[in-house]
């Protein structure tokens, strides 16, 4: 007996396989002939795929009300730059470096 070489497939392939096993129409060992897999891979991309249908849908409520950057952070630290620029652009003019400009 010889030894298959080990195959890769595709997500689009293994979705196909696992819905058509949610289907039910016809029956694992019929599935894994078709498809010329093993019938515990069809399994595997079913449950799998049953598993992860949740997350087609969107995330948490709970998850999604809290931002994932702290947007107040951001908005202090950019009042704080422009104080700074304002404040460098004063000193320059009052020390005669008008030309330095950008």
């Amino acid at each position: 007996m010889t030894k298959r070489s080990r195959r890769t497939h595709s997500p689009a392939f293994k979705a196909k396989v696992a819905l058509a096993a949610i289907k039910g129409e016809k029956t694992l060992s019929e599935l894994a002939q078709q498809f010329d897999v093993h019938p515990n891979q069809i399994m595997t991309w079913r449950s799998q795929l049953l598993d992860g249908a949740a997350g087609v849908f969107g995330h948490d409520k709970a998850g999604s009300a809290e931002p994932a950057v702290d947007l107040k952070a951001l908005h202090a630290k950019i009042g704080e730059l422009a104080l700074e620029n304002d404040f460098l652009s004063g000193a320059r003019s009052k020390a005669g470096l008008l030309s330095a400009k950008k």
